[in-house]
């Protein structure tokens, strides 16, 4: 991971560019530590993918206390396909 001034990237952006294509991962410096981060695009699909993954095992888990504490409605097979007609 590198660290840079904005003023740095804007003055050589597609060198940066070309740096972080390859796997590298820049961090801007920004006053307020205000830092802006620059991953390639195989690296946020990853992060995107394991942020899903976890949002659906948080609802897996909830859905499981949910099932333990009893919170659920249990219908017959005969009851559901009453409910289609």
């Amino acid at each position: 991971m590198l660290a840079v001034k904005s003023a740095n990237i804007r003055d050589n952006f597609k060198e940066w560019c070309d740096k972080i294509s390859m796997g590298e991962t820049v961090v801007i410096s920004r006053p307020r530590n205000e830092n802006i981060y620059m991953i390639n695009e195989a690296e946020y699909n990853e992060l995107q993918k394991a942020k899903k993954n976890a949002e659906y095992l948080a609802m897996l888990e909830r859905a499981d206390e949910q099932v333990k504490n009893g919170q659920v409605v249990v219908k017959t097979m005969e009851e559901l396909i009453a409910m289609e007609e």
